[in-house]
């Protein structure tokens, strides 16, 4: 096991650092976790795993001798998810960078076509898909690869930045915000705004395991109302800077803005069944052109919850009704 302080230099730059978070996690997991990514068919000089603890209760050094060298630990004072990542970014020195949550896990075949993708096509990004679990192989497809910008402006995106091999050089500047809830969902559009060539691909290649009492599934009222806050600041964000862009770049932002805003409002509903909380948050989403919903024919989901969301007597049936059928899930 390698640290910050002893780790040695590769003798080449590896195709790929992977570059994991930690915190409080069972270590069974995180042992899964890396030895998904040892299972790759990637030769050590290709590949980096920084494994970042988040300032853990108890370090899980101890538990990790067992990969020797395959892993560099680095353990921060808890400073965040976005903080661990940016240590991870700093550190990097892969072609292409991964980021893995410790509680999930890489499936072999599917992510060794987005390896052949990285090596063949030399796209700025693969996106692939996830699974609750590793799923029967079906033929890989990939569609013909396009610009972010492009992909953007046709289709909905997954916020996760999971869900991406992208190459490093894409980043520039582009940081995660510190101290926030969905801080991918500021991260991921700006990337892919960034990305000239993106492969996208069918390969269910990453295993998301929910948690429970994880950040995602707390019921934690302050955790959800944060939640809800730092969403509202990301979608404000994320308009304000689409205003200054080309057209084209902020016309595939605008659509990433107006889907938040979408499932804003749902979370709202759902999350807080209030509606003076509700009717005071679309107020502030209209003073910022935000609501109504935009008549943009994005997708049948959006145009129907646009249409019913865009009245009083509309948002008072999603009150009823949204709620009670999250509860039946």
């Amino acid at each position: 096991m390698q640290n910050i302080q002893n780790s040695s230099s590769h003798p080449q730059r590896p195709l790929v650092s992977f570059i994991l978070t930690y915190y409080n996690l069972p270590v069974d997991m995180l042992c899964a976790c890396i030895r998904s990514i040892l299972n790759l068919s990637l030769h050590p000089d290709e590949r980096e795993i920084l494994l970042i603890d988040d300032g853990s209760d108890q370090s899980p050094l101890e538990q990790l001798k067992q990969f020797d060298n395959d892993v560099i630990y680095v353990r921060q004072p808890n400073s965040g998810l976005s903080m661990a990542r940016n240590k991870g970014i700093q550190m990097a020195t892969g072609t292409y960078l991964q980021f893995v949550d410790a509680d999930d896990l890489l499936v072999r075949a599917p992510y060794e076509h987005c390896l052949d993708l990285a090596r063949q096509d030399k796209a700025d990004m693969i996106m692939f898909d996830f699974t609750p679990s590793p799923a029967a192989l079906v033929p890989f497809v990939c569609q013909e690869p396009s610009s972010g910008i492009d992909y953007m402006r046709r289709h909905n995106i997954r916020g996760t930045a999971c869900g991406y091999l992208f190459k490093k050089t894409t980043l520039g500047e582009l940081r995660f915000t510190p101290g926030i809830y969905h801080e991918d969902e500021e991260f991921t559009p700006q990337l892919l705004l960034r990305a000239e060539n993106v492969c996208v691909t069918n390969a269910k290649a990453y295993v998301y395991r929910k948690r429970p009492g994880s950040i995602i599934t707390s019921t934690n009222v302050r955790q959800r109302l944060k939640r809800l806050n730092d969403l509202h600041g990301v979608i404000l964000k994320l308009n304000t800077l689409a205003d200054t862009l080309p057209t084209a770049d902020r016309t595939a932002l605008q659509r990433r803005v107006h889907q938040l805003t979408m499932d804003y409002i749902y979370k709202i509903i759902v999350e807080t069944e209030r509606w003076h909380y509700l009717e005071h948050k679309l107020n502030v989403l209209r003073r910022n052109g935000l609501y109504p919903l935009p008549d943009k024919d994005y997708t049948a989901k959006y145009t129907w919850f646009r249409r019913v969301s865009s009245t009083s007597a509309g948002l008072r049936l999603l009150l009823r009704v949204l709620p009670l059928m999250k509860r039946e899930r």
